[in-house]
């Protein structure tokens, strides 16, 4: 049996200074050295590791059993009183002349638009898919049907608008969006930024809550072909119950 007093029960992240952990797997790599974790790579060039007293709650998410624990710990936290759910929306359109191209509630100067029945904002119709998915609400389809002409030409903060109230019914509220939109053309960077604050408007959300990310496809796919744009939101509600 090894004597516990020189033992310690260790928790992840391990943090170090990037170029001190470099040298340990440059290193290791050298020597053909395998270690048991960071720590024990870095403590085998001679750096001092420090230990610090870390909680039985950082746990780390491996096992289905590990989710039992999370839950029962946020419960505890809550007394028992907090509903957290997470939803996925994701939404396609293809280009189309003489429109205007509307993202995020932000008009992209661009020589094409997005065709659809309202304005076609890939991204607000993928936010509203993951609300209505989350509240467990179905989907953008169902509330807003492309064969209604009340909804032709609409602005999208509306539909955002009106979701927002749905989840509000439900007693959800929104905790934080992630969003990624996918196009090869036009540059999205430039306009992140009024898109999330626009989002965080409508929600009523701190502008920190609402993330906006922007990749191209490589030139792959229709959008790589420029024919047209897809956006992706993954979204968090939570819930005090009474």
């Amino acid at each position: 049996t090894v004597p516990r007093q020189n033992l310690w029960i260790t928790q992840t992240p391990q943090a170090f200074h990037f170029d001190v952990l470099q040298k340990a797997y440059e290193a290791a790599c050298r020597d053909n050295y395998c270690g048991t974790d960071d720590a024990s790579l870095v403590e085998r060039i001679g750096v001092k590791v420090k230990m610090i007293a870390g909680s039985y709650e950082n746990i780390k998410i491996t096992t289905p059993e590990d989710l039992v624990v999370a839950e029962a710990l946020l419960k505890s936290r809550t007394g028992g009183k907090m509903q957290v759910r997470t939803g996925f929306g994701y939404d396609s359109h293809r280009f189309a002349e003489g429109r205007k191209l509307i993202l995020g509630g932000v008009e992209i100067p661009f020589a094409k638009g997005l065709q659809g029945h309202s304005d076609a904002d890939a991204l607000l119709h993928a936010v509203c898919d993951a609300l209505l998915g989350a509240a467990g609400l179905g989907d953008i389809g169902e509330h807003f049907p492309d064969t209604d002409p009340a909804y032709k030409g609409m602005d999208s903060t509306r539909f955002l608008h009106i979701c927002k109230g749905k989840i509000q019914d439900k007693g959800f509220m929104v905790a934080n969006l992630d969003c990624t939109i996918f196009a090869q053309a036009p540059k999205m960077s430039p306009h992140k930024k009024a898109m999330a604050a626009c989002i965080a408007t409508v929600l009523e959300l701190s502008p920190d809550c609402v993330n906006i990310k922007a990749t191209t496809t490589e030139h792959l796919g229709f959008i790589g072909r420029k024919q047209g744009i897809a956006a992706q939101a993954t979204v968090l509600l939570y819930k005090n119950k009474s």
